[in-house]
């Protein structure tokens, strides 16, 4: 289909999935091109330029070292935290990368590292400001090969010169599948047609390119990286990387509530939707394995209120011992279902983007995404669904994108537990009433869109206002 919960939720390294893993998809596609056109074996020199957000915080969202993993044809969705920084010590130390090692290609080692590297940090390129240039040379200084990707959030890269055959490929996938949808009340209307949840619309589209048994499968293994996300950053102790000098938090605050709350007394639901929240988010600032949902800055929010979907919601805590398990895996398949068809309509309309439309693109997003998904798990209607979603991105509009040092920490982390108990409000909310309501969800996403291009360069992920100017670092 056009866009699938795996497009949506993928699997990648911290901080960043557009300066982190989309740069490095966008490398490892040019090590592919270098490979299948046999330029490989003419290069000898390369020169990469990043323009604009990539250049200006791309040292601290791990950027240049990503790039370098990905021009040796490493995958964002398989590499593991431990193989890349053996590999990103062995570029240190020797200042050489191995271009297409990982591919069945012939390899060129270079001397290129880090340094190497061109930024353009006010240089803005036309299509997105997270822009990369590869050129690839010959021993005589010749050009054998030239692209230029943009990371558009999410992870999801485009190719310059390639747009067009992207947009075609979305209108022959979206005639594929059998309820196509870019707007909610596109969605809406297939909902009432079909009587149908909203779930159920986005796993029949699921279904017309993968087994039934494969979507279900594929879906409980993004949780299971998520919870894995979250019990590592417990085991984690001291400060994250960076210089920020950032203390983790995850791990004290798990073993006080685990004293505190030993039977899961839903009066403290609050606190462990916090903990969730913080544990996945450190985990992502620390370039950790974590689920893009829809991004890796908005990384923890899915996942704290799906924790609070599977474990205080009625369908769970009324489901016997031998039931249990079977409940909250159908609760895990439709809560991402539905928060994955919610952000369709983000990415058709508007953006999950923080350098492009600020952090309302990535945390708002999530909020809205999750608050969906749980009003679904908490027996909502679409229409309610569809008014759970626009209530948590309503109170997330004009969220800027500032991170201190250009780091995913401060606010980043924090603000992904307060966007996970909007979301959670917001679904509570929606279900108090019958669905019907004054605004749109469709009207708030273009509200978005419009706020993220009025919205000053310096507070979309430049790190050069708000708190990344006003608190001293050290």
């Amino acid at each position: 289909m056009a866009l699938s919960v795996f497009d949506l939720f993928s699997v990648g390294l911290g901080p960043s999935s557009s300066h982190t893993v989309g740069p490095m998809r966008a490398a490892a596609q040019f090590a592919r091109h270098l490979a299948d056109t046999e330029a490989i074996t003419r290069l000898a020199d390369l020169r990469i330029d990043l323009y604009g957000s990539l250049a200006a915080t791309g040292r601290g969202h791990g950027t240049f070292t990503a790039i370098l993993l990905g021009l040796e044809g490493y995958a964002a969705e398989e590499i593991l935290p431990d193989e890349a920084e053996a590999r990103m010590a062995a570029h240190a130390e020797t200042g050489r990368v191995d271009v297409a090692a990982q591919l069945e290609a012939p390899t060129r080692t270079l001397e290129y590292g880090v340094a190497d590297m061109v930024l353009h940090p006010l240089t803005v390129l036309a299509r997105h400001t997270n822009g990369v240039r590869f050129v690839g040379l010959d021993a005589a200084g010749e050009t054998v090969a030239d692209q230029t990707y943009f990371s558009i959030g999410g992870g999801f890269i485009v190719r310059e010169g390639a747009e067009d055959a992207v947009v075609q490929e979305i209108e022959e996938d979206l005639a594929s599948v059998p309820h196509p949808f870019r707007t909610a009340v596109e969605l809406l209307g297939h909902c009432r047609e079909q009587d149908a949840s909203i779930s159920e619309i986005m796993f029949a589209n699921e279904c017309a390119v993968r087994d039934g048994d494969e979507v279900r499968a594929g879906i409980l293994h993004l949780w299971d990286v998520m919870e894995a996300s979250k019990d590592n950053a417990l085991e984690r102790t001291g400060l994250l990387p960076g210089g920020l000098k950032v203390r983790r938090r995850a791990p004290a605050w798990h073993t006080r509530l685990t004293e505190q709350d030993p039977n899961r007394d839903p009066g403290f639901w609050q606190e462990w939707v916090n903990l969730v929240a913080l544990a996945v988010n450190e985990e992502n600032a620390s370039g950790g394995r974590v689920v893009t949902a829809p991004t890796n800055g908005a990384a923890g929010i899915i996942p704290a209120v799906m924790f609070y979907a599977t474990h205080y919601s009625p369908a769970v805590r009324g489901a016997g011992a031998e039931e249990f398990e079977a409940v909250k895996r159908d609760v895990i398949v439709r809560f991402l279902l539905t928060a994955a068809a919610v952000g369709v309509l983000y990415k058709e309309q508007a953006s999950i983007s923080g350098a492009e439309v600020g952090c309302q693109g990535e945390v708002g997003s999530a909020s809205s995404m999750a608050a969906a998904g749980l009003a679904e798990i908490l027996g909502g209607t679409p229409k309610q669904v569809e008014n759970a979603a626009e209530i948590a991105m309503e109170h997330n509009l004009g969220l800027t994108c500032d991170p201190i040092g250009g780091l995913v920490q401060i606010p980043c982390i924090e603000r992904n537990a307060i966007a996970a108990a909007k979301a959670i409000n917001a679904a509570k909310m929606a279900l108090m009433g019958d669905g019907d309501h004054r605004v749109s969800l469709d009207e708030v996403i273009v509200t978005m869109r419009e706020t993220g291009k009025d919205m000053s360069h310096k507070y979309k992920e430049t790190a050069l206002g708000g708190l990344a100017v006003n608190v001293v670092e050290c």
